[in-house]
């Protein structure tokens, strides 16, 4: 049923009352325009901090996993003609140092450099192709003359020796002409793969690795293969290089092993291949140090 007009008169008074007299000891606000609802009071939690602070681990940041780098072992993430490219950088002028005219000047004095230096066998050399000019001159040569002749050079009975037999093989069996084959020159009285490779690839332009002191001891850091054998290791570097690049890469790095890969303090902190080598670090690294170990020209 709905109010009548008096009770709800009597309603609205009642409620005037109420909001007119608050309890006692609340404040009153004076009642500006239009009542607003009241804001309820919100309180705020405690905060019980703990005994100990709170460790928070810090953000784990995942690192590249390195290379392992391991002397004798190829750096499978590094191209070997990145080496060979840099090589070529550094050494433009790498050349066979030995002196020679012809191929068969060539031969002789790659036998005759056989533990001593290139410089050396250049000092002898005028004199001895002045008088011995070809296989048949040096053939038919006077042993103690030819002694004497390359005497400076050490084991000169040896190498005597070598160069009258290998003259008189010319003669026999090629006319006096050094024959342009590996199978041919190997036969040559004193004659291995190594000299050979080397009239090849200088004398007759036909691409031969040189496995010298400096290019196994090189090529072993290098990673490029484990072996000793010179032979085994000809092959195994031969297989990793286009065969027309074989001859200038000997150049390189037997260049770069007698400048700066030294047999017992290479110079890695001067080394322009350093980052790719995995023997980096068995010589020097401080830049300064190393330098003072590089020459300008090779002693072997």
């Amino acid at each position: 049923m709905g109010q009548t007009r008096d009770e709800q008169a009597a309603y609205v008074g009642r409620r005037r009352a109420s909001v007119a007299a608050p309890e006692s000891g609340t404040p009153t606000t004076p009642y500006v325009g239009k009542r607003r609802a009241a804001t309820p009071t919100l309180e705020r939690p405690t905060l019980t901090l703990p005994a100990e602070p709170i460790r928070v681990p810090a953000a784990r940041v995942e690192q590249p996993t390195p290379v392992p780098v391991t002397p004798g072992r190829r750096r499978a993430d590094v191209d070997t003609t990145t080496i060979e490219r840099v090589l070529a950088e550094t050494y433009p002028d790498a050349r066979c140092e030995l002196d020679f005219d012809d191929p068969f000047q060539l031969l002789v004095v790659t036998v005759l450099s056989a533990q001593t230096t290139d410089k050396r066998v250049n000092a002898v050399r005028p004199t001895l192709f002045a008088a011995y000019p070809d296989a048949r001159a040096m053939a038919a040569a006077d042993r103690e003359t030819l002694e004497g002749i390359v005497g400076p050079l050490g084991f000169f009975r040896a190498k005597t020796e070598s160069l009258l037999k290998l003259s008189a093989h010319l003669v026999e069996h090629h006319d006096g002409q050094v024959p342009a084959r590996l199978d041919d020159l190997v036969k040559l009285p004193g004659v291995g793969r190594k000299t050979a490779n080397v009239v090849l690839g200088n004398a007759f332009d036909v691409p031969g690795i040189t496995v010298d002191t400096h290019f196994g001891r090189l090529a072993r850091r290098f990673g490029w293969t484990e072996e000793t054998d010179p032979v085994k290791v000809e092959h195994a570097v031969g297989a990793l290089f286009p065969k027309r690049d074989w001859t200038m890469l000997s150049h390189h790095l037997i260049w770069h092993g007698r400048r700066r890969c030294h047999a017992q303090k290479p110079a890695c902190g001067a080394c322009p291949v350093a980052r790719w080598c995995p023997a980096y670090g068995a010589g020097p690294t401080d830049p300064v140090a190393a330098e003072k170990l590089v020459r300008t020209e090779g002693r072997a």
